[in-house]
């Protein structure tokens, strides 16, 4: 397997052919999810001319060519665009999450900024960004390479709102409930690249923009032909934002965190005039959608087509709370397998979306983990009844909440597993340290950067009973 790096572990353990099924669905639907290749199937250099897709340009035109990247696909998705370019490349900038040893840049400098929480040196590449951009004129090509996380990796709050405002911002969201619409809605309207704002800075002075985006939002249809712009592309920075200054304000009040934001966040978006909006198109802009969200479902689909194992795709709408999710895959499973509702196994059932898990009181952590590895221990409590069940739950892009992990793999055996280890996974759910739990009984995932971000990424396998068992 290629992108599971430490299969052989999973492998020594558990419901051992119901994993291998489960992990090599995944490896395949990474393969062919990696951003890298699929950049590099529509982009090339002939003498002077870059063509993407359907487009040429004349870079014997352009003064200067930049590269900004941002997102935890970004180390694929710019490494492809540096390649590409070659000495036709004046410079690049990419922030991403984790900086692998494998990654080979030639004219790109790297910043590891920080996510899910902003940090400094993310700030730093941000505003170096700022002042290329501010020195930037009409004969000049930017081409950028955006995935999720970009918006805290390119961390840049507006001027009277700290990198500490917006890290503490960061933080009570995402342990408030909200949903990721709802916590950019507030996180791009405080920010000075976010939200579109990178775009705007670029179109302000006259240059051209060519964007490479990753959607992972929930509900974003399936890519079609990746080669033709893509004129709906709302994705930031470098895109239209759709969310309003009316949308940040509400997640403030509905999810009641006003007394727990910093004051000058609260108080800048109370009061914002309808000149502090983001901006809402940007036609002159030519945009490539290289994956969205169902696209993992759909691969993953196939890849099971390829086995001979026949697949649904439950949803690539899940949401709520993660843990709720795995008993309701778990409760799924022992239906399937019972009664043959709503299909027979064996099967697979495919899912994607972004669950989140809610944390009110930071003294409750002692671990680590993420939604992620909290949906594969919940499930392995309930699919303690169901022979052969197995579930695998990751992060697409490699890292799923504070652990280096990209989620976790459970199945009926875990349970049993993890109490002969004087392990209690209702413990480790109460205390958020499922990564400590799964780690033990060798069920994390690990993959590092894969190339792609669409977020969660969830596949059960369901084997059909023998008989007379």
């Amino acid at each position: 397997m290629n992108k599971i790096r430490n299969s052989e572990a999973l492998l020594a353990q558990g419901d051992v052919q119901s994993r291998r099924i489960v992990l090599e669905i995944a490896d395949r639907t990474l393969e062919r999810l990696d951003s890298y290749h699929r950049i590099r199937s529509i982009m090339r250099m002939d003498g002077d001319v870059l063509t993407i897709g359907t487009r040429s340009w004349d870079l014997s035109k352009k003064r200067n060519v930049y590269l900004f990247g941002a997102g935890k696909a970004c180390n694929h998705m710019a490494m492809a665009v540096d390649h590409v370019l070659g000495d036709r490349l004046t410079r690049g900038i990419a922030i991403v999450k984790i900086h692998e040893e494998t990654d080979r840049f030639n004219k790109t400098e790297v910043h590891v900024g920080g996510h899910p929480l902003p940090n400094e040196e993310g700030f730093r590449a941000s505003r170096k960004m700022i002042e290329i951009v501010d020195h930037a004129g009409p004969d000049d090509l930017f081409i950028a390479v955006i995935s999720g996380g970009s918006s805290a990796l390119m961390s840049c709050p507006i001027d009277g709102i700290s990198l500490q405002d917006e890290i503490d911002t960061t933080d009570v969201l995402l342990k408030s409930g909200a949903g990721i619409v709802e916590i950019n809605a507030v996180r791009r309207h405080i920010s000075a690249l976010n939200g579109g704002m990178l775009a705007k800075r670029i179109q302000d002075v006259g240059a051209e923009l060519i964007g490479f985006g990753i959607s992972d939002a929930v509900g974003s249809p399936a890519t079609g032909d990746i080669s033709v712009p893509y004129a709906a592309y709302k994705s930031t920075p470098i895109g239209p934002d759709a969310t309003t200054l009316d949308d940040a304000r509400a997640t403030i009040v509905n999810y009641d965190v006003a007394d727990r934001l910093p004051k000058s966040v609260v108080d800048y978006l109370m009061n914002a005039g309808p000149d502090k909006e983001t901006p809402k198109a940007f036609p002159d802009n030519t945009y490539f959608l290289l994956n969205t969200l169902p696209d993992s479902c759909v691969y993953a689909k196939e890849a099971c087509a390829e086995m001979g194992i026949p697949a649904v795709i439950l949803t690539s709408f899940l949401e709520g709370e993660s843990r709720d999710a795995g008993t309701f895959l778990a409760s799924m499973a022992r239906e399937i397998q019972t009664y043959g509702n709503p299909v027979k196994a064996p099967c697979v059932l495919l899912s994607s979306g972004e669950v989140t898990t809610q944390i009110l009181d930071n003294s409750t952590i002692k671990g680590h983990g993420g939604p992620g590895q909290e949906m594969t221990v919940s499930f392995a409590i309930t699919a303690a009844k169901t022979k052969g069940a197995c579930l695998l739950s990751i992060d697409s892009e490699g890292t799923d909440g504070t652990a280096k992990v990209a989620g976790g793999i459970t199945d009926s055996t875990s349970l049993k597993a993890a109490t002969g280890k004087g392990i209690s996974l209702y413990q480790a759910l109460r205390e958020h340290s499922c990564f400590q739990a799964l780690d033990a009984i060798g069920s994390a995932v690990f993959t590092g950067n894969t190339g792609t971000n669409l977020c969660d990424l969830n596949i059960l396998y369901v084997p059909a009973l023998e008989k007379g068992k």
